[in-house]
């Protein structure tokens, strides 16, 4: 699985630990929130997709998958130990080719190439610099390029979310919908 450049998502005051990571990956939350119904209709095969905040890659596998073999993921975090239980899991799975892993270090996302989709799952609260974040999604998206965000209900009331929401309109993108996600707001973006 190859690891390019480092790229960034900009560290917060608080970011969810690697050890506890685990307790979002369990089979209660598969049955509550499963990838195949948040992403459905948002990775189609042949697609380059971006995991912002990718965690140990409970998202990322599943959209490998569903981009098929002309299609990749690139995977990015701010630690190292989640990116190595993303490399362990696409190798299980056999979507290695298809994620690319990259190393956040806090100056700015770098993407080789436009995404057609990208995906903050309960990360967004995280990031110190929403506004810089929000500009480089927007730039590394591709014409009509979606970005799905979704953050938590318990960390992130509705007034932060609406103001998050705000922050991505001046940024440059238009709202296409608020799809429902289990214990979550969330709104999908779309780059005109």
């Amino acid at each position: 699985m190859p690891t390019t450049p480092r790229t960034t998502t900009r560290p917060g005051g608080h970011v969810c630990p690697w050890w506890l990571i685990w307790t979002f990956d369990n089979p209660l939350r598969r049955l509550l929130q499963p990838p195949g119904r948040v992403l459905a209709g948002l990775v189609r095969p042949g697609q380059r997709c971006l995991d912002l905040g990718c965690g140990i890659g409970y998202f990322t596998i599943p959209m490998a998958e569903m981009a098929g073999p002309t299609g990749s993921v690139t995977a990015v975090d701010v630690q190292a130990r989640m990116l190595e239980g993303v490399r362990r899991r696409a190798r299980r799975r056999g979507v290695e080719s298809r994620v690319r892993l990259h190393l956040s270090d806090g100056r700015g996302l770098e993407v080789a190439q436009p995404v057609d989709f990208a995906l903050a799952f309960w990360m967004l609260h995280e990031v110190p610099d929403q506004d810089a974040l929000l500009r480089d999604v927007f730039s590394a998206l591709a014409p009509s390029g979606r970005f799905l965000v979704v953050e938590p209900k318990g960390h992130v009331n509705a007034a932060m979310f609406a103001a998050s929401v705000e922050r991505a309109r001046a940024a440059g993108f238009g709202l296409l919908a608020q799809p429902g996600v289990s214990f979550s707001r969330s709104v999908l973006l779309e780059k005109p």
